[in-house]
């Protein structure tokens, strides 16, 4: 079968979340190869209108869509304290799964999700969209080639300004808190660019008034050959998303890194010899590439386990030990 000849990989999404309705079901239903065949709600009056502007069908409740044999794959945008039950859910269904970041907050269940995936032939992705900006790349490139020297620090930050106390965010029996909601961005660049033999030093977490979850936090993590990664995240602050590479004969800095718009041009600065270069890059849709990314290991049959999404379990797991009192 050729490559137009292929069926649409049929994807079903699992509740109505903000990041499902402003990101990801416009990016599902505009890319080829991929169709938006349900959406569900334990509230169908919800999923009705949000299926209906896709030409999708309704389902009511989460169970009728795992089991839905007109769906392929399943996104999961759920809180974080349900990933776990319904992406087992979705894989004891012979269901592909692209899961909101993290897939888990503990790294045994992240382990055992992933085995599972392998021992049934499935794929099993979180959407991680930021790692598929080719913007990334490049500034991986220039590190390579040795625009900035030798690599000793790198550092990165995401925060958002205070969220309504009725936020999922700030409920901790669905997994809410500044670690996992921003704080997983600065650690899955520092993993991204210094690779998985991360060790984290030292980590605070701070609950701001009256919060049953953390708002706001930093941690140290370091390389074996002495590299450091400085991170801070939180949802009490002005904002702020970007990451700094500092060298031996310069420094290579991104803003708007984890979150650039589609139509804009990425900016990479270079400070190196008393001056400051500009380098533009072409603006890239990185939700559009996650997808991509996901539909062709569903298509190569690339069952593997992703290392890094268990990485990234154990790390974040290690900066709330290492903040524990």
């Amino acid at each position: 079968m050729t490559e137009p000849d292929r069926p649409p990989l049929r994807i079903g999404v699992l509740g109505c979340a903000e990041i499902a309705r402003r990101r990801m079901l416009p990016a599902i239903a505009a890319r080829p190869g991929l169709r938006l065949a349900a959406v569900a709600s334990r509230d169908p009056a919800r999923a009705e209108p949000l299926a209906a502007r896709y030409g999708a069908r309704a389902v009511a409740g989460y169970r009728a869509l795992v089991e839905d044999p007109g769906v392929d794959a399943v996104y999961v945008p759920l809180p974080i304290a349900l990933h776990a039950e319904w992406v087992a859910a979705a894989l004891a269904a012979g269901k592909h799964v692209l899961a909101e970041k993290p897939l888990t907050a503990d790294p045994a269940a992240t382990a055992a999700l992933q085995r599972r995936a392998e021992e049934a032939g499935l794929v099993l992705r979180e959407n991680v969209m930021f790692v598929h900006h080719p913007a990334h790349e490049q500034v991986r490139r220039l590190v390579a080639d040795g625009a900035i020297g030798e690599l000793r620090a790198f550092s990165a930050a995401f925060a958002i300004p205070g969220l309504p106390p009725t936020d999922i965010r700030h409920r901790p029996e669905l997994g809410g808190g500044a670690l996992l909601d921003v704080g997983y961005y600065p650690v899955r660049a520092a993993l991204h660019f210094l690779g998985p033999e991360l060790t984290v030093a030292g980590a605070v977490l701070h609950r701001g008034p009256g919060a049953e979850v953390d708002t706001s936090g930093a941690a140290l993590l370091h390389t074996p050959g002495g590299v450091s990664a400085q991170l801070a995240f939180g949802m009490e602050h002005a904002y702020r998303n970007g990451y700094e590479l500092w060298g031996s004969t310069g420094r290579l800095q991104v803003d708007r890194a984890f979150t650039p718009p589609a139509d804009r041009a990425p900016t990479v600065l270079l400070e190196r010899d008393g001056r400051t270069e500009r380098i533009e890059l072409d603006p890239a849709d990185q939700v559009d590439a996650a997808l991509a990314a996901f539909a062709a290991a569903v298509a190569a049959k690339d069952t593997a386990a992703d290392p890094l999404i268990h990485r990234q379990a154990e790390l974040l797991h290690a900066v709330r030990a290492a903040a524990a009192p």
